[in-house]
């Protein structure tokens, strides 16, 4: 009787190991002018003018920024857009991929490229985007941590929206 009635436990499964989850807020927009453009940005960034042409989002919480810098295109549109490009890939060494996907804007002429770092890479995200013509603007995102692609990832894909949304809410002064 005594085996019996130690037989009838129920049996102990190991608990899976847990994952982190991180959950940011939906982000609420402000708009941000410079004297050459403006643009909706995640009012949880801290906005910070560095000079008349560079300007800095520094998101605390996340312990990332990003740098957005302006140039005016004096017909070397195409060096712009290759030091850009070249920006982009100069992470390709640590990177597992770099995604790049097309933006365009017709009716308000703002036209760019979105790269995508994936891996262990310093920056997680470049853009650039111009309108042909007379205005160019880079952005890097950086995070201030040693790039580990799995810890960062919630956040930098929270954060590679919101740069997606600064792509499509600038608009350039004229």
């Amino acid at each position: 009787m005594f085996v019996a009635f130690l037989s009838c436990k129920e049996n102990v499964l190991p608990k899976p190991k847990a994952l982190l989850r991180l959950e940011y807020s939906r982000p609420t927009m402000e708009e941000a002018e410079t004297e050459d453009f403006k643009f909706q940005y995640n009012q949880s960034a801290r906005f910070k003018k560095r000079n008349s042409r560079s300007l800095m989002l520094e998101y605390p919480e996340m312990r990332a920024a990003v740098f957005i810098n302006y140039k005016k295109v004096e017909g070397n549109l195409k060096e712009l857009i290759t030091d850009a490009e070249r920006l982009s890939y100069e992470h390709a060494a640590k990177a597992d991929d770099i995604r790049a996907r097309i933006y365009e804007n017709h009716e308000d002429q703002v036209y760019g490229t979105f790269f995508e770092v994936v891996g262990d890479a310093a920056s997680q995200a470049q853009f650039y985007v111009t309108d042909s013509t007379r205005h160019f603007v880079t952005g890097s995102l950086y995070f201030s941590v040693k790039p580990n692609y799995d810890s960062i990832y919630p956040a930098a894909v929270y954060l590679q929206n919101d740069i997606g949304h600064i792509m499509e809410t600038l608009r350039w002064k004229d």
